[in-house]
């Protein structure tokens, strides 16, 4: 008696990539402006790496960088999981994989761009606004105490001391050799480029930085994955938790008019730096 014939498709299932979307500024800026961080992307990550019939992990990554220590912790637990499990990881770099977005990418096995997509960035940058002038032609009295000559250094509404300039430049080198740390660990004998070129801060578009060793080819995230796992893999998008603002725009909770002057004028600057981060990359 002959069976059934076996079909090795209904038997085997379908290979999963699980896909993280890592969109936007890394870290929180302002009082509603909320990045990339590792307390909003935590739970989307393990959800990922838990996924049934799991063959790898994809990042799709756009984001012009931001705070360095939000980059560091979550392509942290991004490998940390990735070793854990055993799974592979790969990046994706869309309009642009920059400086901590960079970071992010470093996270995978290996990183994939478009050719025009932006890469690098590899350094450290502070960014803020002075008020000093504005203050003084407005006839506004600043009054500041503090316990240590050294607390309320930088402060936008006094004017820049040379010695604080100087202190926040060593904190940005120490960050910067981290930084260039972390891509010698990850990339190793990939680099092609000379350290004065690579860690310059410098970006390149997807094209120059596989010349330079920055990533590993050009593709697009189903076109890598389909090659890598077959036509039949199925990607698997997990979404993080849903961020709520702490206030509306504009409206005060219980400090009247003088909150909701501070909140507009805070959500302000806000809304200019985060769209200063990503002019910077020419988006």
């Amino acid at each position: 008696m002959t069976g059934w014939p076996s079909i090795p498709f209904l038997h085997k299932p379908a290979p999963v990539v699980g896909v993280i979307r890592l969109d936007g500024v890394i870290g929180r800026i302002g009082p509603i402006f909320r990045g990339l961080t590792l307390a909003s992307l935590a739970d989307a990550i393990e959800r990922t790496f838990r996924l049934r019939h799991l063959k790898a992990v994809a990042l799709s990554i756009n984001s012009p960088g931001g705070a360095a220590v939000q980059s560091s912790l979550i392509a942290g637990r991004i490998r940390d999981l990735a070793e854990e499990n055993k799974v592979p990881v790969y990046a994706f770099a869309e309009d642009v994989a920059a400086s901590g977005g960079y970071w992010l990418a470093l996270a995978a096995d290996e990183i994939y761009a478009d050719e025009k997509s932006i890469i690098g960035s590899i350094g450290v940058v502070s960014r803020g606004f002075g008020f000093a002038e504005v203050i003084k032609r407005w006839g506004i009295e600043r009054r500041l105490h503090t316990a240590g000559d050294k607390k309320a250094m930088l402060d936008p509404f006094t004017p820049e001391k040379t010695a604080d300039v100087r202190h926040l430049k060593s904190l940005q080198e120490d960050i910067h050799k981290n930084f260039e740390a972390m891509v010698r660990e990850r990339r190793g004998k990939k680099l092609k480029a000379d350290d004065k070129k690579l860690f310059s801060g410098a970006f390149w578009t997807g094209t120059r930085a596989l010349e330079m060793g920055l990533i590993d080819g050009i593709g697009d995230l189903r076109s890598v994955m389909r090659v890598k796992f077959g036509d039949r893999v199925k990607l698997r998008l997990v979404g993080g938790k849903r961020l709520f603002l702490r206030r509306r725009p504009g409206l005060s909770v219980g400090f009247g008019e003088r909150a909701a002057t501070e909140d507009w004028a805070a959500n302000a600057l806000a809304a200019i730096e985060e769209r200063l981060i990503w002019n910077r990359f020419g988006l």
